[in-house]
């Protein structure tokens, strides 16, 4: 019987945030592989998107209540498809507003009745309440971080 690790990365990109990119608690899951460069004042470094399964976080191919803990942190901003920051982080299109409703009701879906969902938002481009207001799932905390306290976690529990 193969079973899932207890973790779901819902678009995990590049892994940046994770202490142990091949942690197998996790389960990372993305709608693209790909491998590009970065070159900043530090030098270039080569940006890794390689989930271990490629699906879109729209329409997980996980049974309802497989996870335990959900990381949900989709793109955050209108770079368009082909630009670094697309490659970097995923990029949001004009449908974005149903895109990350439709993100929420499938990370809550696939997330065990008492799951912990760990949302991710930069506000980059879009305010965090609008995006909170794109779920009827009520948070229990939070916290803003960065140079520009711009990138905001977010703790949520599923009753």
């Amino acid at each position: 019987m193969n079973t899932l690790p207890p973790v779901l990365d819902a678009c995990c990109g590049s892994r940046m945030f994770w202490f142990d990119k091949k942690d197998q608690r996790a389960l990372f899951v993305d709608q693209r592989r790909e491998v590009c460069s970065e070159t900043s004042v530090q030098g270039t470094r080569e940006i890794v998107v390689n989930p271990d399964i490629i699906a879109d976080f729209r329409k997980l191919p996980f049974d309802d209540a497989t996870f335990t803990l959900v990381v949900f942190d989709p793109p955050h901003t209108f770079s368009g498809p082909n630009g670094r920051t697309a490659a970097k982080y995923g990029s949001l299109d004009m449908d974005w507003k149903n895109n990350i409703a439709a993100g929420f009701r499938e990370c809550f879906r696939v997330l065990c009745p008492l799951g912990t969902l760990i949302f991710k938002w930069n506000e980059h481009r879009v305010k965090l309440s609008t995006v909170l207001s794109l779920t009827d799932q009520r948070p229990l905390f939070g916290t803003k971080c960065g140079m520009t306290s711009k990138t905001h976690w977010i703790v949520f529990h599923k009753a």
